[in-house]
């Protein structure tokens, strides 16, 4: 019997979004998965403009005007008590503004759901213990770390991105049986490696120089063009890709950038096809999310990530760097610095693509989706 599960995710940035999406991936035939009817929600099309303001505008303007804000909020709301008068005026207001979210999961009528972000974790355990709800609720955790704001009581299971996190889950109350180590959810593209020549040659690349990807600039490096004519003017004989996502105004600047370095740069804009890029590359330069990194583990691809915001993505890079796949740089001077040491030092270059080749879990998605569907069949 083909079971129905319900994704549900916030678009509070494109890692929990994206999460979901890769299981959703695996569950239809095609995706390489078990068979599965999977639906994916954005909480946020189900509130009102105003909540959906409050909760993902002033998030990203926060991240991106105010990170020491935001990470003064991350720990304090890790901090805070349960049952303190603010968390419980927050619970009201999340529940007044997604009503109309519970009557599109009972006329779904899901098997299971798979939460992305805290919120609807939230929302549906206390659904869950008003007996509002009787299917199975698990929580799939994107970074490298455990806010407070993901646990939450009546969950069926939890899945976390590493041994560590699960630690974590354990110290928080979370019963061990109920806890799965199975990766941070990618796309199954990532399954297996797309080859390098070929890819290389669809974007005029040369497959044998060195390559280095650059996924974004901002904080404390400077502008994406900033940093790549940055980059550009080091010495040594390498390439660069430069993402600019949906960001027009960085797209041309990059590509008049490429006009003043022929066959050096390559300036591309929003793509689907991101693990076709990795595959061309020796190097990532990026910010620190859980989703992203997890995709350049996966892919084997060393890191230096830069200017973190305070909280998630600290923590993510504390992790990359302990592991010993990815190098920090917090401003340009530091950039410069670390781009010139791996280039002149490649058997380092090497170690961090093998110790990242070890840690990837490109089948996460996967392990997430079978988990969810054998307990789903122990239950009927």
């Amino acid at each position: 019997m083909t079971q129905k599960i319900l994704l549900l995710s916030v678009s509070a940035g494109a890692g929990h979004m994206r999460a979901a999406q890769a299981i959703e991936a695996y569950a239809a035939r095609d995706g390489g998965g078990p068979a599965a009817l999977a639906l994916h929600l954005d909480v946020m099309d189900f509130v009102t403009p105003a909540f959906r303001k409050l909760y993902t505008d002033l998030y990203i303007k926060l991240v991106n005007k105010a990170p020491a804000l935001w990470g003064y909020l991350y720990h304090a709301t890790h901090d805070a008590p349960r049952d303190g008068s603010m968390q419980r005026l927050r619970r009201a207001v999340e529940r007044l503004n997604t009503r109309a979210l519970m009557a599109r999961i009972a006329a779904f009528q899901p098997d299971a759901i798979i939460c992305t972000h805290f919120l609807p974790a939230e929302l549906l355990s206390r659904a869950l213990r008003q007996q509002q709800l009787a299917c199975p609720v698990w929580v799939q955790v994107t970074d490298f770390d455990l806010h407070r704001m993901w646990v939450h009581e009546q969950m069926q299971g939890y899945f976390a991105a590493t041994d560590e996190v699960a630690f974590r889950m354990r110290h928080e109350g979370i019963p061990a049986g109920r806890i799965h180590v199975t990766g941070i959810p990618i796309m199954p593209a990532f399954a297996q490696a797309p080859d390098r020549v070929s890819c290389a040659q669809v974007f005029g690349l040369d497959p044998r120089r060195t390559t280095i990807l650059l996924m974004g600039g901002g904080a404390g490096l400077g502008s994406l063009e900033t940093v790549a004519a940055h980059l550009l003017a080091l010495p040594g004989d390498f390439q660069l890709i430069a993402l600019a996502g949906k960001n027009a105004a960085a797209l041309a600047a990059l590509q008049a950038l490429a006009g003043q370095y022929p066959g050096r740069l390559l300036a591309q804009g929003f793509t689907s096809e991101v693990e076709r890029l990795m595959a061309c590359a020796d190097l990532v330069i990026t910010k620190p999310g859980g989703l992203t990194t997890s995709e350049c583990l996966a892919l084997g691809l060393p890191m230096i990530v830069n200017s973190p915001i305070p909280g998630q993505e600290e923590r993510n890079a504390d992790y990359l760097l302990e592991q010993g796949v990815a190098l920090k740089a917090f401003d340009a001077v530091t950039l410069e610095y670390r781009v010139r040491l791996l280039l002149e030092h490649p058997e380092q270059l090497q170690s961090m693509r093998a110790k990242a080749l070890a840690l990837g879990r490109p089948r996460a998605a996967l392990d997430v989706l079978a988990q969810v569907l054998r307990a789903g069949a122990v239950l009927q």
